[in-house]
């Protein structure tokens, strides 16, 4: 089946687009060895392109994209199909897995959504069977399979994944040998070549007009890069289910900012809880230096002109698909078998998969305690336990089974008696009817993991403890005209997972704590019926009305919103390797070229030249400010030329006051304040100006000095109130300024003072670097609109501005200067200042 994927490369000085549409057709790729993440983007069909990578999207009005008609290419590690050998054919058969996640999604899109499914499958086809596979998924079930190499596999999720990044961020660090696995260059390599597979497999299938790529879980957390390099406007986002460590693990990672970036490349990237969230945003502040804000309910990140959206938010259950076995003769046969079985005796259940994060043990042992603390239970509360099938393997994994099953020997001999066994295995793979029925006969469900990105045992437990009246009727074989009672249902939850937050009636525990979870057993084993059956009506309440559709649908609400300015903006790629990132700004911003403002110079009669200094024609990086020999010279050509009528700063002239009468009283109020901070907040520091105050906490640990200026601007407001003065809080800092005194104004008084002395201006340059030159941006831009022909205003650095034009650095700033400076030689006609405006 052939699939359009379509891109247009747009040249940035001529704004030439040149469209190539080319049909691609499925192909089987395998991956002989693994890359450097470097080889990755060498060998990413980029056509040579180097730091300023132009390749670029169609850039058709965004009219024209219909967000409705986009498919969605849902990407996750394994596709949603259990294959199975047919050894009569000799041929591989599958079906849909209807408890994969990424196809219960599509519940929650339009009906007329179409999705497509990237991923691995969970075993081996052999090279000459892959083409034949393929096809069959692809043409069946809208599946593409990546066909990892046996090598990379076992490097990249065996490896990578599940014994490095999986217990990192499960806040487990390899502090020794025995305890982990440390970075693995190779493993690291693996990985990414994996997410280049994938991303292969995605350039096969997309059109990057109109579909959306919806990226799983931290499997494939730098694919985000490798689609952004190929296609700068692609709408991409990425959902996370497990947890985000805090910035003291998660900086221990030695490709860190590769993985930050990488996820930076996404339009939408989503959490489960807003823990998770947090701490993703305090890595990008402490590693990345990028602050987050909140608008409107939405939090984003601004980043090189992109708006990187986070979403919060749970997912739920496939309601339709537990209802569906609840009501099933196999799910009511075989809870008819639990109730024989267990008859008298009261079910605690706990469902767990087989690593070591899920608290078995701690669970068995609390179990334990509460026999030994209640001798009034034993006999009558049996803990049965189900094992999902380990999803890796390792020393680990065998370690956390032996622990597990020696507790419950101990158990189980200490307390066990004919008839009687207190912990009770039930080892997997165990069907979902099976889960359900066993969800369905026990009084309570214990989820005692140590630290766990969701978990959803506690809402399908719950979903399946809702009365169903048909199935309740064909229990009662005694009183089949009775009525079905209420249903109860009791959770124990520990406080590390997920769920938690969202499950307010559970009983929340820490599972480190053996006596506490003793006690919340006992809590829930003895609490009153009326009791349970509001808990349960309270967690039903929300799980039925935030299940996996209403997830799916809101995400995907947001991942369009997200990519709605797309077309709005002109982009281009910077950066090597991982490093790579699109800069999206204005339609009409671009690099100022010197060729363009020396024509427009001397073409005019009348001009004006602003220019800031400390990261204009002064790199802020350096300590000494005072000005080199070459920054000097070059000024004072240009202020020396024929009728000018001001000279510049020579190193010892005083500074010309604007003239506006300004009273520094506040001073004396203000400093004290600013003070008793900067001493409480290591690392800041005051900078005082002839009228201005500036506290700056960029050097400060990034929350608290945050925090700090927050205290700061509300102190500052509430003892200058009656002050003519501004409080105003910026990039890292908080300024006192006086009323009416800005760059702007500045910029106003001159206009319209030489004006004023009969010298209309036709030409304006303007050059700034920082926030506090946007003001004066902004009134140098309005002057198009009085009528000065030629205005330049120029930002330092590719960011977004007010201003219409972008220099790199101040190596470009003075390059521009020198060649304004060699064409006024032959050129008698200016008016020229040099002005830096300290407040």
């Amino acid at each position: 089946m052939l699939s359009r994927s379509s891109f247009n490369l747009l040249n940035l000085d001529d704004y030439s687009c040149i469209a190539d549409h080319r049909p691609r057709i499925p192909r089987i790729m395998t991956v002989p060895g693994i890359l450097s993440e470097f080889e990755e983007f060498d060998n990413d069909n980029n056509n040579g392109h180097h730091q300023h990578h132009h390749n670029r999207q169609s850039d058709r009005s965004p009219d024209v994209v219909s967000s409705a008609a986009g498919r969605r290419i849902v990407v996750s590690n394994q596709l949603p199909v259990k294959p199975r050998f047919d050894t009569e054919t000799g041929k591989w058969v599958f079906e849909f897995d209807p408890d994969a996640l990424v196809l219960q999604l599509k519940s929650g899109l339009r009906p007329d959504t179409e999705c497509m499914y990237v991923g691995s499958l969970p075993v081996d086809v052999h090279p000459s069977d892959q083409e034949d596979v393929a096809q069959t998924l692809l043409e069946k079930f809208r599946c593409v399979p990546t066909f990892l190499s046996l090598e990379i596999q076992n490097k990249f999720y065996h490896g990578f994944c599940k014994h490095y990044l999986w217990p990192l961020f499960h806040y487990m660090l390899p502090v020794t040998r025995t305890h982990g696995v440390r970075f693995d260059r190779v493993a690291w390599q693996a990985y990414v070549s994996a997410n280049k597979v994938f991303t292969d497999k995605v350039m096969e299938v997309i059109n990057p007009d109109e579909d959306y790529v919806w990226i799983h879980d931290y499997h494939l957390m730098v694919m985000p890069t490798f689609l952004r390099k190929r296609f700068h406007r692609i709408r991409v986002g990425f959902f996370l289910h497990s947890p985000f460590p805090s910035s003291e693990i998660y900086r221990t990672l030695p490709v860190r900012d590769e993985i930050l970036r990488a996820l930076l490349n996404c339009d939408l990237i989503g959490f489960h809880t807003f823990d998770y969230a947090r701490h993703f945003l305090s890595c990008c502040s402490r590693m990345l230096g990028l602050d987050y804000k909140s608008k409107r309910g939405y939090i984003g990140l601004e980043y090189y002109g992109r708006t990187v959206s986070i979403k919060i938010l749970p997912v739920g259950i496939d309601m339709g698909q537990i209802e569906s076995v609840k009501s099933s003769p196999e799910t009511a046969a075989k809870v008819r078998e639990l109730r024989r079985c267990y008859d008298g005796k009261t079910v605690v259940l706990g469902v767990d998969d087989m690593d070591m994060f899920k608290g078995i043990s701690l669970k068995f042992l609390a179990f334990g305690q509460l026999l030994e603390d209640y001798e009034g239970l034993r006999g009558s509360v049996v803990l049965v336990q189900i094992l999902n099938p380990a999803r890796s393997r390792g020393q680990d994994i065998q370690e956390v089974e032996h622990e597990m099953r020696n507790v419950a020997r101990e158990v189980n001999r200490k307390f066990g008696k004919d008839g009687y066994e207190p912990i009770v295995f039930v080892s997997g793979p165990v069907s979902t009817h099976d889960k359900v029925a066993y969800y369905a006969i026990a009084e309570c469900v214990v989820v005692n993991a140590v630290r766990d990105g969701m978990n959803l045992v506690p809402y399908k437990y719950t979903v399946s403890r809702q009365s169903n009246p048909e199935l309740d009727r064909s229990l009662l074989t005694n009183e089949p005209e009775q009525d079905p009672k209420p249903k109860r249902s009791v959770i124990v939850v520990s406080e590390f997972i997920g769920c938690s937050p969202s499950l307010s009636g559970a009983i929340r525990v820490n599972p480190w704590n053996i006596d506490s979870v003793t006690e919340a057993m006992n809590l829930a084993i003895t609490m009153p019926e009326r009791e349970k059956e509001l808990r349960h009506e309270k967690h039903y309440k929300y799980i039925s009305s935030h299940d996996v559709a209403y997830w799916a649908r809101s995400f995907d609400q947001d991942l369009e919103r997200a990519c709605r300015e797309h077309f709005h903006k002109r982009c281009w790629g910077i950066g090597l390797g991982l490093s790579f990132r699109v800069v999206a700004l204005g339609p009409n911003f671009r690099k100022l070229s010197i060729e363009h403002i020396v024509s427009s110079y001397n073409k005019t009669n009348s001009r004006l030249i602003l220019l800031d200094y400390d990261g204009t024609v002064m790199p802020r990086a350096v300590v000494d400010k005072t000005p080199s020999k070459k920054v000097i010279s070059v000024l004072n050509a240009l202020s020396m030329i024929r009728k000018t009528s001001c000279s510049s700063w020579n190193g010892d002239s005083e500074w010309e006051s604007c003239g506006l009468t300004v009273d520094n009283g506040w001073k004396k109020v203000a400093l004290p304040v600013m003070e008793h901070y900067t001493e409480a907040t290591d690392g800041s520091f005051i900078e005082q100006k002839e009228s201005a105050l500036v506290w700056h906490h960029q050097e400060a640990d990034p929350d608290f000095g945050t925090w700090q200026a927050k205290e700061l601007l509300d102190h500052l407001e509430s003892v200058l109130a009656n002050e003519p003065v501004v409080v105003k809080r910026g990039q890292q800092i908080v300024e006192v300024n006086p009323q009416g005194v800005s760059k702007g104004v500045v910029v106003d008084r001159l206009i319209t003072t030489m004006q004023n002395n009969g010298k209309p201006l036709d030409f304006i340059l303007c050059i700034g670097d920082d926030q506090s030159d946007e003001d004066m941006f902004e009134k140098v831009s309005s002057s198009v609109a009085n009528g000065i022909a030629e205005v330049f205003a120029c930002t330092v650095g590719q960011k977004p501005s007010m201003a219409k034009y972008y220099l790199d650095d101040t190596v470009d700033v003075i390059k521009m200067l020198e060649g304004l400076e060699a064409s006024s030689s032959n050129s008698p006609k200016s008016i020229g200042f040099h002005v830096e405006t300290r407040t």
